[in-house]
């Protein structure tokens, strides 16, 4: 007798919930059926399993109710900061760097351009475009089912990203909305109406952007191998190669053709009014730039810390060899330089960031510090366009290379991801290479050609000549007495 309720006692002190086996169990008549639906309660491995699923940035345990915070406040918490750091490439980073290689006379109209842009965009973002970019079942454009932001909520999380929230996945990605469309207008940059540069903006979100984020990184994107295991073309691109660089880049090639160059271009000298602002705006740039590329591995993870490591590389070493390279061919290394060289390593690296190696970045920095630099310093002069601010030199060229670099050093060791991807992986970047282009290409020129035949893109020569900040904003950028 005393050895049974002994027996009794033990079981109960060390009985942990979910944990009572069918012997254990008291005979009683069936519960209610209410009762029956209700869900069980996880097991002590289930919330194990939980809890590292958050720990590592993956999954939850299918079929399980999640004891952990949703969102967890570790990886939310990053991709918040991370959403500040990519608007702050914007505003200010990009607007000054911009701003700073313009006559002292267009200043304002860069700033205000940038400011425009990111009103604008915001506004379609939540009207329609992420809605567009990242849902429905077509692999090349997205529906309308969560237009005005409808089901967008602070405590869910979708599909790819574990352990954010639904709202700050769709503010991470408006600030790659908003930074794609501003680097265009570099190469049409002194030239270009304040309302022309808007309208083309908002028909371009439509007919580019949207859709070509949607292929790239889309659960059922046409061109996601890493989330669509259905997708046409398994392409890989981390943070933005296609989507952002070379789709801003090739347009803004097209772009600067037919608007033509500026009044005197060829013919009198147009330095950079400002070195001091166009390095400050340098540095904005690298630093929001972390939060770009670690920040697309959508967590505070491993895969996080090796994209931030290998942005680092890539762009100081870019940064160096452009200058090096400007030295030995020009007899001295620029302040300048050494800015587009900077700038020029982050883009290449963008879409590789996640997916390469230390030893990768350093490589990709290598590259990225020659071929854009040739392209800035020859292929400009050669075919003789007017890209006023090197869009096409840097970001074009820059983010091509960046897609077909990624396919070669692509690796495991950086990303286990790669493991399934890898074979086919170059000829797969090429083809995505070549989608980007040709929808870029050709929806710029339709675009372009569509504003210039209804509202204009130029100015007038007059206005042109004077400068567009006093004709279009009304301010001067500098008051000196």
């Amino acid at each position: 007798m005393l050895a049974t309720i002994a027996a009794a006692v033990m079981a109960s002190a060390f009985a942990l919930p979910g944990w009572v086996s069918a012997q254990d169990a008291p005979a009683t008549t069936p519960p209610p059926a209410e009762a029956a639906a209700t869900p069980a309660e996880p097991t002590l491995e289930q919330r194990v399993a939980d809890l590292e699923a958050y720990v590592n940035n993956g999954a939850r345990t299918p079929d399980v109710a999640s004891k952990v915070a949703v969102p967890g406040p570790g990886h939310n918490a990053w991709q918040m900061t991370a959403t500040a750091l990519v608007l702050f490439m914007t505003l200010p980073g990009l607007a000054l760097f911009y701003g700073g290689l313009v006559r002292s006379k267009n200043v304002l109209s860069i700033l205000a351009m940038c400011m425009g842009i990111t009103g604008l965009v915001t506004l379609l973002w939540y009207l329609a475009g992420y809605s567009l970019a990242f849902n429905g079942t077509s692999p090349f454009y997205g529906d309308l089912s969560q237009a005005f932001f409808n089901g967008i909520k602070p405590g869910a999380v979708g599909a790819g990203y574990y352990w954010i929230s639904d709202s700050v996945w769709a503010m991470f990605q408006l600030t790659f909305a908003i930074i794609t469309p501003a680097l265009i207008f570099g190469a049409t940059a002194e030239r270009m109406k304040f309302i022309s540069v808007l309208v083309f903006t908002a028909l371009w979100m439509f007919a580019v952007y949207f859709p070509l984020a949607h292929m790239v990184w889309s659960v059922k994107g046409f061109m996601c191998g890493t989330l669509n295991p259905d997708a046409g073309i398994k392409a890989i691109d981390f943070a933005g190669g296609t989507v952002v660089h070379m789709s801003s880049g090739w347009s803004a090639l097209v772009l600067c053709i037919i608007l033509g160059p500026r009044l005197g271009f060829g013919k009198e000298p147009m330095p950079p009014h400002s070195m001091v602002l166009c390095m400050v705006g340098t540095g904005m740039l690298f630093v929001g730039w972390f939060g770009f590329n670690a920040g697309s591995a959508l967590g505070a993870d491993a895969i996080a810390s090796n994209a931030f490591c290998t942005t680092m590389l890539a762009a100081a070493i870019a940064g160096f060899v452009w200058g090096v390279v400007e030295w030995i061919l020009k007899g001295k290394p620029s302040v300048l330089g050494f800015c587009s060289g900077i700038v020029a390593g982050l883009v290449v690296i963008t879409p590789a960031c996640g997916f390469v190696t230390a030893s990768g970045a350093v490589i990709i920095g290598i590259a990225a510090g020659i071929i854009p630099f040739l392209a800035v310093t020859y292929l400009k002069k050669l075919i003789g366009y007017d890209d006023a601010l090197d869009t096409f030199g840097v970001h074009g060229v820059g983010g091509t290379l960046g897609a077909i670099m990624t396919g070669i050093l692509a690796s495991a060791d950086a990303n286990p991801v790669v493991a399934g991807l890898k074979d086919g992986l170059l000829m797969n970047q090429l083809k995505a290479v070549v989608v980007t282009i040709v929808l870029s290409v050709v929806a710029t020129t339709i675009i372009a050609f569509l504003v210039k035949f209804t509202i204009g893109l130029r100015p007038s020569t007059e206005v042109e000549s004077g400068g567009l900040d006093i004709a279009e904003h009304g301010e001067e950028g500098y008051l000196l007495d």
